[in-house]
């Protein structure tokens, strides 16, 4: 996938696009909630690790923004970049408040893109 982004795949359907992207959602929250939980137990390394692995995928999603796509483009832009600042935060930090508000906001996004992943399959 090497210079190519999500949206500029021509031969991936909307719907497949959407499943993508919701995989991707899970798997940051994944990836965010086990950070959390290697926070917790003072692992550094694996709390560094995996909010790494977080931060890929966020970077990911926010470099496939159409920014030329309106309000919506430009609204989920300011909520990756405020993921990943504080993804930042969290490991510079240990800031563990940093890592819920990430949860928080990456549960909300995943919820969004699974109700258009089932509206799709009706």
């Amino acid at each position: 996938m090497e210079g190519m982004t999500i949206n500029n795949r021509a031969e991936v359907s909307e719907a497949d696009r959407i499943k993508t992207i919701a995989m991707l959602y899970d798997g940051a929250a994944n990836f965010t909630r086990v950070a959390r939980k290697k926070l917790e137990i003072g692992d550094a390394t694996g709390k560094s690790l995996y909010l790494g692995k977080t931060s890929a995928i966020v970077s990911e999603l926010s470099r496939s923004l159409n920014m030329e796509g309106g309000d919506v483009s430009r609204n989920l832009k300011k909520l990756y970049d405020f993921i990943l600042n504080s993804l930042h935060k969290a490991d510079a930090q240990n800031d563990i408040r940093a890592i819920e508000d990430v949860e928080k906001v990456i549960e909300v996004l995943r919820s969004a893109w699974k109700e258009m992943q089932e509206a799709k399959r009706l």
